[in-house]
């Protein structure tokens, strides 16, 4: 399919070329790279912006729950929603389940949501590889909100900070142990923590859970982007559908207040530039693959490492090997 053709079904609301877009944008065939790049350079001249938020939660918080709930609440009001949601990829096999869109079964029949899992492929940061470029296609597309699920939180579950404008860390009720567990540094990244299972036997603890994780977000540094009060923390049920207007509303303050400043635009160059990085990172260690007598020499040295060579002095030999080459 040409590529005019394939952005003209997608600015047309095809899901379908969507799907296949972003199949394409996650293929490694040089080929099909040349190809998506020149997709997003069509759909780009567009123009149109969507909200990006990225939703990351310690395993069994409600995630995939919440999500549906919160995209339904979202597609009532008029608004169309894409979910780009990471599945883990087994390090061994690199299979994935792809399980999330089975478990938002009322949004995937809807017709202003898109729903699209994508395996990690073992990258870290809880997002795929090209989950940022997968963004800028449901831009080009004209989805209103774009929702970026990750794998689950952990030490290295940041990435996802820089390619959204708001990041939501969903958490369950709890005691004092699952305050300790969460790192510091996801805490300090989050715009808003949103504590799910707020009903039923559990709302008394859900409220409590809220109230120390205010009282822990006091004790960080305030950031320059946020206004009083923020970051905050809410509760919300995706089970009853209840704290959902007030978390949008805190949303679309904190959105307005950054966008008032300038700060929504400077964040996003930045985060232009540090995908440029990232993208040559990428690059020059597919180098160390790409080239047969690349891949010899680190072999070579890697064997010389298990017998006792210093990790260091080899790391120097090899980077010695491709100045020269």
């Amino acid at each position: 399919m040409e590529t005019s053709e394939r952005a003209r079904l997608i600015r047309a609301g095809d899901r379908r070329a969507l799907a296949r877009a972003i199949t394409l944008m996650e293929s490694s065939r040089a080929a099909d790279r040349t190809d998506a790049l020149a997709l997003l350079d069509l759909l780009a001249q567009s123009g149109h912006q969507a909200l990006r938020i990225g939703l990351s939660g310690t395993p069994g918080v409600g995630k995939s729950s919440f999500i549906e709930a919160f995209g339904s609440f979202l597609t009532a009001k008029g608004l169309k929603v894409a979910v780009l949601a990471v599945d883990p990829s087994s390090a061994r096999s690199g299979g994935s389940i792809l399980g999330d869109k089975t478990r938002m079964d009322r949004l995937s029949r809807d017709p202003k949501a898109f729903i699209r899992p994508s395996p990690s492929q073992t990258h870290l940061g809880g997002v795929a590889r090209r989950t940022r470029e997968a963004v800028a296609l449901c831009e080009g597309a004209g989805f209103d909100v774009v929702l970026i699920e990750t794998v689950g939180v952990g030490q290295s579950e940041t990435m996802v900070a820089e390619m959204c404008d708001l990041f939501v860390l969903l958490l369950a009720p709890a005691g004092g142990d699952e305050l300790q567990g969460v790192k510091r540094g996801i805490m300090e990244m989050a715009d808003l923590i949103l504590v799910n299972k707020a009903d039923g036997d559990l709302k008394a603890a859900a409220t409590r859970t809220c109230a120390d994780y205010a009282g822990a977000l006091k004790l960080l540094r305030k950031r320059p982007q946020d206004p009083a009060g923020y970051p905050k923390a809410m509760t919300v049920s995706a089970l009853e559908e209840r704290g959902l207007e007030p978390a949008w509303a805190a949303m679309g303050e904190l959105t307005g207040w950054r966008k008032a400043k300038g700060l929504f635009a400077a964040r996003r160059a930045e985060q232009a530039r540090h995908w440029f990085e990232e993208e040559v990172r990428q690059a020059l260690l597919a180098r160390l693959t790409a080239d047969s007598d690349t891949r010899k020499a680190m072999e070579r040295l890697g064997r010389e490492v298990e017998n006792g060579r210093s990790p260091a002095d080899a790391a120097r030999q090899m980077l010695a090997y491709l100045d020269k080459s």
